[in-house]
């Protein structure tokens, strides 16, 4: 029997550079029951120590190889949330994967691609989660900022019986994960279906909603018992040389939140206005610069270059990133 990870299909590199569309296309059921049948169904699993959500991993892996695929959805939203945004964007192969005693071999469990599998069969299906009836606590709290850590938040407050109201200084809701990451990456219908399952746990989100303008954090403070802030790291940090405050030259934060408020994912349906030169050049090798460059390319530069300072081999980027990133040119 063969024992190779399975690989999930791609679009063509050729292909894919002239859309929007994601890069990764799924596993089917037969893949996920392949590669979930490779698991050891370790006890003690050292995948779940390497896991920060703590996600019961052989028991949802062990779900899907008896094709019980809303089960191991199920299994796997007890400790996180957001399983179809994990399983596409979180860095595995340094977490989970890296623990897996399969790795010794450089054979580890394709866990992210389990979960997206898992919760991309329940978006399909329609697989809801029955919660149960919590008493309600009374208490009120206030979360500023409707990214990862704040949805996260909100979710595991509202089990509690907690009354939850985020504020979004944005006009939609998501952070990060809807302005900083590329359809090619994290598709918006992803992040919505997301959104609506924790908007029906009874948490109230509210968008345009600049906390220090249209409120004060102590007048927050006055209204509820509680106040998480969750405002990620917006601003970005510069390098300090010459020419970096010149016309055309963007943040990487700057230029992907511009794309994706302007739905450039919807080109040439949507003309993005944003001057993105026949050459560019991307100074950095995070999975952030990654997204860049591949937005540019997508965006009619004829040349992209990525610059860094060190060697490819310590390149903070996610390998698959990077290999996306050169094999489209």
């Amino acid at each position: 029997m063969e024992r190779s990870p399975r690989r999930m299909p791609e679009q063509d590199p050729k292909k894919r550079v002239q859309n929007f569309e994601e890069v990764p296309l799924g596993y089917t059921e037969e893949d996920a029951i392949y590669e979930a049948q490779r698991c050891l169904q370790c006890d003690p699993a050292p995948c779940v120590g390497g896991c920060p959500a703590e996600v019961r991993i052989p028991q949802f892996i062990r779900k899907i190889v008896e094709e019980d695929f809303a089960g191991a959805y199920l299994e796997i939203l007890k400790t996180n949330r957001l399983p179809a945004v994990c399983g596409r964007v979180c860095p595995q192969e340094n977490q989970c994967q890296n623990k897996c005693v399969l790795n010794r071999m450089g054979k580890s469990i394709e866990i992210g691609k389990l979960e997206r599998f898992a919760a991309d069969w329940s978006m399909k299906y329609l697989v809801t989660e029955k919660l149960p009836e919590v008493r309600k606590s009374g208490r009120r709290v206030a979360i500023v900022g409707s990214g990862p850590a704040g949805l996260t938040c909100a979710a595991d407050l509202a089990k509690f019986g907690h009354q939850v109201t985020i504020f979004e200084a944005l006009q939609k809701a998501g952070g990060v994960l809807t302005y900083g990451i590329p359809e090619f990456r994290l598709p918006k219908k992803v992040v919505e279906h997301e959104l609506e399952k924790i908007r029906s746990s009874g948490v109230e989100i509210n968008t345009d909603f600049v906390v220090g303008l249209t409120k004060t954090v102590d007048e927050l403070a006055k209204e509820f018992d509680a106040i998480f802030l969750a405002n990620g790291a917006g601003a970005p940090r510069f390098i300090g040389i010459p020419g970096e405050n010149l016309n055309d030259v963007y943040s990487a934060n700057e230029f992907l939140t511009r794309c994706n408020l302007m739905a450039a994912y919807k080109f040439p349906k949507f003309d993005t206005p944003i001057k993105v030169g026949r050459r560019v050049a991307v100074v950095g090798a995070g999975n952030v610069a990654m997204d860049a460059a591949r937005t540019a390319l997508r965006l009619g530069a004829s040349e992209v270059r990525v610059v860094y300072r060190r060697t490819k081999d310590e390149a903070p980027a996610r390998a698959e990133e990077i290999d996306h990133a050169e094999e489209e040119g």
